[in-house]
């Protein structure tokens, strides 16, 4: 028996104790403001599709294959005509500074280090350059808003292109900011605003305040500055007349990969492949967007069946551990992308907690890979996983 040593640095030894993304959740909610914290955990009006997601994984069986060689197990993929050393990839998220100082540069450094694609969104708080700047040699992806300033959107697109960026991720689900009450409830703006309850909120969680107070100020990649809350913020930007003519238009100014996110029908789906897209990311928006919507898991056999082998899909929307993703992979994804679960690890400890969260998951999905009995991501089948049923249509 000996004394475990002491670890000195309180981000690696907080970091340390958390094994599970929902450990990663705790530390960060303990850390972060409420109305950050809020923003990244709520999604829209009384949050079910994002409960309803996060069941749909949880209702699932696996079937193990037993006797086989898993000494080695390959997680690696191709997806958009590109490499992923593991089978997801870093989602766009929004005002990510606002989580943690150090943002999309330690979300970019880290797909960098772990070999898997990082997503910027249009609302993002750092440039294209930034972000290829913080990861050079990996794999970007721009994550497209149309603006009502058509200008705009496309300037960004040339910026993205113009750092490397091979894919972007057409987003078409936000004709109008879903209802995210946890936000007008928390009276939560951009930028942050100081009222007497954000400064008690403030007291236990000095450190973000130091940070955010005296790095670099809050700047979007989208607009120069903004006053005023998040939803009024979409809004303005965001152009409800968007249609296929528009997606067409895209895919001429755009060389690289394109992918349409926000997909949440199999005609949809459909629709969209035969417009051109590369692929499809099914998709509710993480919950935020029209509650109530339908999940993207359960969606996932129907789309795969319509679309064929050939087609590619990606999959959002509820993942939290590593073994949702191998279910995603098994029922027909070839490919999941994490939000919430990379901020968390971000808000926990900066580039430190989003290693975490890779790590986190790395572990998880080569565990259940083995458990399975496969040593590849291409040998996972449907015949791996049921989905077992709780909500059922009734019949009219």
């Amino acid at each position: 028996m000996r004394f475990k040593k002491f670890e000195m640095d309180g981000r690696k030894r907080r970091l340390a104790k958390a094994h599970t993304i929902a450990d990663l959740r705790k530390i960060a909610k303990r850390r972060t403001p409420k109305g950050a914290f809020d923003y990244t955990d709520g999604a829209a009006e009384a949050e079910l599709s994002l409960a309803r997601a996060r069941q749909a994984f949880r209702d699932i069986e696996f079937h193990p294959a037993i006797l086989r060689d898993v000494s080695a197990v390959d997680t690696s993929v191709e997806i958009a005509g590109g490499t992923s050393a593991l089978p997801f990839g870093i989602a766009p998220t929004g005002f990510t500074r606002m989580m943690h100082s150090e943002g999309e540069r330690a979300g970019a450094s880290a797909a960098a280090a772990a070999g898997i694609p990082f997503s910027l969104s249009t609302v993002g708080t750092t440039s294209p350059e930034g972000v290829a700047k913080a990861n050079p040699d990996g794999r970007n992806w721009f994550q497209l808003y149309m603006q009502k300033d058509r200008d705009k959107s496309m300037d960004l697109v040339t910026r993205a292109a113009e750092s490397g960026f091979d894919t972007l991720l057409v987003t078409v689900d936000v004709p109008v900011a879903g209802a995210r009450l946890r936000d007008s409830y928390n009276g939560f703006t951009i930028p942050p605003q100081l009222t007497p309850k954000t400064v008690l909120n403030a007291i236990p969680r000095p450190e973000w305040w130091v940070n955010f107070l005296t790095t670099e100020p809050l700047t979007f990649a989208s607009l120069s500055e903004w006053d005023g809350t998040i939803g009024e913020l979409l809004d303005a930007l965001f152009d409800p007349t968007l249609d296929f003519d528009d997606l067409a238009w895209i895919r001429e100014q755009w060389n690289g990969k394109i992918f349409v996110k926000g997909i949440q029908t199999v005609a949809d789906a459909k629709a969209v492949m035969d417009a051109g897209a590369d692929g499809i990311v099914l998709s509710n928006h993480g919950g935020r967007q029209l509650d109530r919507a339908p999940i993207p898991f359960h969606l996932l056999p129907e789309v795969r069946r319509e679309l064929g082998d050939e087609a590619e899909i990606i999959l959002d929307t509820g993942i939290m551990s590593g073994a949702d993703i191998v279910a995603a992979l098994a029922m027909g994804a070839d490919f999941t992308l994490v939000g919430r679960a990379y901020l968390y690890g971000l808000m926990a400890g900066g580039r430190e907690g989003v290693d975490r969260t890779i790590d986190i998951l790395r572990r998880e999905i080569v565990r259940t890979m083995k458990l399975l009995g496969v040593a590849s991501v291409a040998e996972l089948t449907p015949d791996h996983v049921t989905q077992l049923q709780r909500l059922v249509p009734r019949t009219h």
